[in-house]
């Protein structure tokens, strides 16, 4: 259970206490992007936010790596077919490793 100042407020409904805390969750998130130096993501689950961070990175010439588990699942074409993105396909965890050395 996560608590904030605005659950149990009565004088705001639920739907505000949702938006409210999604507002926060957004304006840290890209706070988080606007002070990295990269974006390592793993995408063999891909999801609407790390898309949206993804492209929010890209915008804002945050270089990105992405990882996914070739076995598993093919990446999106929006993100295979940018060059923008630096593609890290695996089959075994460990291959991660040696990438993840080598960027950093």
């Amino acid at each position: 259970m996560v608590l904030t100042e605005h659950i149990g407020k009565s004088n705001m409904s639920l739907k505000a206490q949702t938006k409210a805390i999604d507002r926060h969750i957004y304006e840290r998130d890209t706070e988080w992007l606007r002070s990295a130096d990269m974006v390592i993501a793993e995408c063999t689950c891909p999801s609407l936010g790390v898309g949206y961070e993804l492209a929010y990175a890209e915008a804002h010439g945050i270089p990105v790596h992405i990882f996914y588990d070739k076995s598993k699942a093919n990446i999106s074409a929006m993100l295979n077919g940018n060059p923008y993105f630096i593609i890290h396909p695996y089959i075994e965890e460990t291959e991660i490793y040696k990438y993840i050395d080598e960027i950093l």
